[in-house]
């Protein structure tokens, strides 16, 4: 039984949180302020944190700062905020995703799941050489096999195929047609629409919420790229 530990100084949020993770056998553990969170983060065993971001005295940005000396549990961000810049933040201080409020519990509910799946599992292995990794992403060139925090995913041959050549160059933007030629290995470029639809597919099989694509992003009227996210 996993334990995660929510923080949040709006009651009502903090105990609608805890029903939806005791519904699904986790134990919680609960807090209304930094110091309670890193309190109980020093005396029990936790193996996520959820952490509002606006709370006063320490927030959840300064309690992930000081989680991350210590510890590598996945950290899930809550803020009302959703601009771009707020998100880097809280990225960059250590925490594995970020949800913006208000939010779906069910969706929250999933990123738990799947933070907490790829920690055990990849806490339990080692890494192994060749293997193309971002986040929750692994990609086996040698059995052609993509994981997403620990499950295998089914990709067609053009699928997977897409998938390696974002992969292979993480955090760059390839246009359509640069895909389509990769991929297809054909010099005569079709149609943008043809690799859209299959990004779209794709989306569907990797990411928790499809709309909002935390892995392959679209960059406006350039193309397409797969986000270089730290494990």
């Amino acid at each position: 039984m996993y334990t995660v530990l929510v923080c949040d100084d709006d009651t009502a949020i903090l105990n609608s949180i805890e029903i939806y993770l005791r519904m699904e056998g986790y134990e919680t553990r609960k807090a209304q302020n930094g110091r309670e969170a890193l309190d109980i983060l020093e005396k029990a065993q936790v193996h996520c944190a959820i952490l509002d971001i606006m709370m006063p005295g320490l927030d959840g940005l300064a309690v992930t700062r000081r989680l991350r000396e210590r510890s590598n549990i996945p950290v899930i961000l809550l803020s009302a905020k959703s601009e771009d810049t707020d998100k880097i933040a809280g990225l960059g201080f250590g925490a594995d995703d970020y949800v913006t409020k208000p939010f779906n519990p069910l969706e929250l509910l999933a990123r738990v799941k799947s933070q907490i799946r790829r920690y055990t599992q990849l806490g339990a292995s080692q890494a192994r050489e060749g293997l193309l990794r971002t986040g929750g992403l692994c990609l086996d060139p040698d059995a052609k096999e993509l994981t997403v925090d620990g499950e295998p995913v089914k990709l067609t041959a053009t699928e997977y195929g897409i998938v390696a050549h974002l992969m292979e160059n993480l955090g760059r933007t390839l246009s359509a047609e640069r895909i389509y030629q990769a991929v297809w290995n054909e010099p005569a470029y079709v149609s943008e629409k043809t690799v859209t639809v299959h990004i779209r597919r794709i989306r569907e099989k990797i990411e928790i919420n499809p709309k909002e694509p935390k892995y392959i992003k679209v960059v406006w009227g350039i193309g397409y790229k797969m986000e270089r996210i730290p494990l």
